[in-house]
């Protein structure tokens, strides 16, 4: 059934491509978008669109434009995001922060509103300019519909499924044709809270999401609006591991599509992208004057008969990274932990076009580094970062992998205490409470599987304590960085270096101290509040490039 709903759409979305205009009105706005659909897919990550069975959005990618690197803003949560797209700002102007905000209950105020007290919005301004216009906004999410003056809507409706809200979404545009649709579908985040992002099962929930794309789409074409339409697929955020929060690649990064009427087919678009670009970017297709409050501007590139903006043109591309194995695993950091034996290191290339260059000293990888030709072995802890290089000079991120190597075991190894909370929102007194069980750890990691066991009565709420000794090599100062989901502290000589604690995603805090050489009394305390949770301790120092903790200098007693 999902293959006969995709056909029209692919043949629909190809003929109106070529049919799409490169004339510009007289006022400098794309010519003939009457209708905007915008599909916002919540938790959408780029590799989660780059890994799934997603032809209906490949079709759209094939037969448009397409920006795999848009920034979210930070907090990478739904309600700043979602509010940053439909209100052309970011947190700091309109005032929305976090997932908390209410309009009678936040901490900034807007620093412009209309009456209700917002910030204006594509669908105010929508309806300011062009009073008789059909706008709608349909979604499963019941929070995105506090962001907004309801007032300026045709057509409200929140459901709390997918399939309910992607049906009811048809059906209103094949009846009513609306100038402006915004539809939000949340099941792929709902997938990587309850199953972790990049799992199998996210993947599926993001081929689920496809095909409801894809009825939409037909209705589209149904209405015999498809050569006037303007399709938009964007995400809120991305996530790492069973959450989302920080500031990590994973989660700060989302893919925006552009397909349809006036739309240049089998485009790249290499400006940068920013979240609340997609509000500019509506205005601009439907001719609407932005507000001078608006910070966000549209993606014109990505339409015909525009370029890149002035001065991009000498800015290098930004490629797709190569991926390091064993690569990461939800919270695993690529790489791992080996002991009694030697790590094996492969690095796959995201197209035969590049060439890979690598390190295995923590440095950053350049023309000169080593080319990556075959998999080899590591004897020792190393970081090994990659990237990729095409024949232009553009370039990917680094990837990152960290080995650790624990030949031999002389004494290695951290005292663990687990303790069940009891609605924790800040580390407790640890000290003071009794452990419910103990046992020994080679890093400071946590074991879901073994979590799951000792939680009781459901209660998600517990904490670990790692105490045992670091040891320094070279005297110096050190930096010591916490990356928790939720609150996490670390303790070097009893000095506490590290404060990374409340309840919150995931996230880095960093410290430095000053070390002896020898062994160090090194203490980590870290709760979870709720949902996902997650723990890596890094350092850097004289001669050591910031990588996890390794299991080779963590010890049970201060001497051997």
């Amino acid at each position: 059934m999902i293959v006969k709903k995709i056909k029209p759409v692919i043949y629909s979305m190809m003929l109106f491509g070529l049919m799409a205009s490169c004339s510009r009105t007289k006022d400098g706005f794309p010519d003939g978008i009457e209708h905007v659909v915008v599909i916002g897919i919540d938790g959408l990550s780029v590799e989660g669109l780059k890994n799934a069975k997603t032809p209906v959005l490949d079709s759209l990618i094939l037969n448009g434009s397409v920006c795999w690197n848009a920034r979210t803003v930070l907090p990478s949560v739904s309600s700043p995001n979602w509010a940053s797209m439909i209100m052309g700002a970011g947190p700091e102007q309109h005032g929305i922060i976090n997932n908390e905000w209410e309009l009678d209950d936040h901490a900034i105020e807007p620093i412009v509103s209309g009456q209700d007290g917002r910030f204006p919005s594509i669908f105010s301004i929508l309806r300011k300019q062009r009073p008789q216009a059909e706008i709608a906004s349909i979604y499963q999410w019941d929070g995105f519909g506090r962001l907004y003056n309801k007032e300026s809507l045709s057509f409200d409706r929140t459901f709390s499924t997918a399939d309910s809200t992607a049906t009811a979404a048809a059906a209103y545009i094949s009846q009513k044709k609306p100038h402006f649709t915004f539809i939000h579908l949340d099941d792929v985040d709902g997938a990587g809270h309850g199953n972790g992002h990049g799992t199998q099962i996210y993947l599926d929930a993001v081929g689920r999401i496809d095909s409801l794309v894809g009825m939409i789409m037909n209705e589209i074409n149904r209405a015999g609006i498809s050569d006037k339409t303007l399709i938009m697929i964007t995400s809120d955020h991305g996530g790492i591991g069973y959450g989302h929060g920080g500031d990590s690649k994973e989660e700060i990064t989302v893919p925006v599509v552009l397909s349809g009427k006036a739309v240049k087919q089998k485009y790249l678009v290499t400006q940068p992208v920013y979240m609340y670009d997609v509000a500019a970017t509506i205005a601009f297709a439907l001719q609407l004057k932005i507000p001078y409050s608006w910070i966000g501007r549209p993606v014109k590139a990505a339409f015909r008969g525009y370029e890149e903006p002035e001065g991009n043109e000498d800015e290098k591309i930004l490629i797709t990274a190569p991926v390091i194995y064993p690569k990461r695993d939800l919270y695993q950091q690529a790489g791992g932990l080996y002991i009694g034996r030697m790590a094996e290191v492969s690095i796959k290339e995201p197209s035969e076009d590049v060439t890979i260059r690598f390190t295995t000293d923590g440095s950053e990888p350049g023309p000169r580094s080593a080319i990556y030709e075959k998999p080899f072995s590591l004897e020792k802890t190393s970081v090994v970062k990659a990237k990729a290089f095409d024949a232009s000079g553009n370039e990917s991120l680094s990837t990152v992998a960290y080995f650790r190597i624990l030949s031999e075991e002389h004494g290695n190894g951290l005292s663990t205490s687990f303790y069940q909370g009891a609605d924790w929102k800040f580390l407790p007194v640890l000290k003071s409470i009794q452990p419910s069980s103990r046992w020994v750890s080679h890093e400071f990691q946590i074991d879901r599987e073994q979590i799951n066991e000792l939680i009781t009565g459901g209660n998600p709420n517990f904490g670990l304590v790692y105490e045992g000794f670091l040891e320094i090599d070279r005297d110096g100062e050190y930096t010591f960085y916490a990356h928790s989901d939720d609150g996490s502290k670390v303790y070097l000589n009893d000095e506490e270096v590290v404060d990374n604690d409340g309840s919150h995603g995931v996230r880095e805090r960093i410290g430095k101290i000053t070390l002896k050489k020898g062994r160090n009394p090194i203490r980590v305390e870290f709760f979870n509040g709720g949902g996902g949770y997650w723990l890596d301790v890094f350092y850097k120092g004289p001669g050591i490039a910031k990588q996890i903790i390794p299991a080779d200098k963590l010890f049970l007693k201060s001497i051997e």
